[in-house]
């Protein structure tokens, strides 16, 4: 994949799709993968689709922090849901706390942003009244074997709940519920 162009991507057939998950890591890859990761992401939401975006970020894939921060933030910009975790919301928009984080990426036009805050479960910022903000709690883990994998494992607890047309707050109880099962397993 880190070979990609896009001239590798049939964009008609990915504007056929019904969602979009994307993650900073394929976008740190190389010039090309950034530049599939943006016109992804333009042709969903030019289509009418909706789009997650996981920052995931990686800083030794990256030139420095600035670009980092500066390249992941205006993807976040082209995202629907927007799913950071609090450390590195925090890194990214230079905010501190889950609801400045989130108020960071609301400002840049996403609809919803659910931070996950680890154990402490995840906070939401959704632009729909009816959802509001809030935080929901962590399942309980009697032993955490591997944390890897707990991030897209929460990611795609919530974005098949949301495209299942679940309240917000059960997708991310799916979400938590996902995090607390992939913790519990080596990688």
């Amino acid at each position: 994949a880190s070979r990609m162009i896009p001239d590798d991507v049939d964009w008609n057939w990915l504007s056929q799709a019904r969602h979009l998950h994307a993650t900073g890591v394929f976008a740190a890859l190389t010039p090309d993968t950034l530049a599939i990761t943006q016109r992804a992401m333009q042709t969903m939401r030019a289509n009418g689709k909706t789009v997650s975006f996981d920052p995931n970020i990686r800083p030794a894939l990256w030139s420095d922090m600035q670009h980092m921060r500066r390249t992941l933030n205006e993807l976040a910009g082209l995202a629907d849901w927007v799913l950071p975790g609090l450390s590195e919301g925090e890194q990214l928009t230079e905010q501190c706390g889950p609801a400045d984080v989130a108020a960071f990426y609301r400002k840049l036009g996403v609809t919803r942003v659910v931070v996950k805050l680890g154990a402490g479960g995840a906070y939401f910022d959704s632009a729909l009244p009816q959802e509001g903000t809030g935080t929901v709690s962590a399942y309980s883990v009697p032993k955490v074997v591997d944390s890897v994998g707990a991030g897209d494992a929460f990611a795609a607890g919530l974005v098949s709940g949301l495209l299942e047309a679940l309240p917000l707050l059960a997708a991310i109880r799916r979400a938590a519920w996902m995090g607390a099962r992939a913790v519990r397993v080596r990688g």
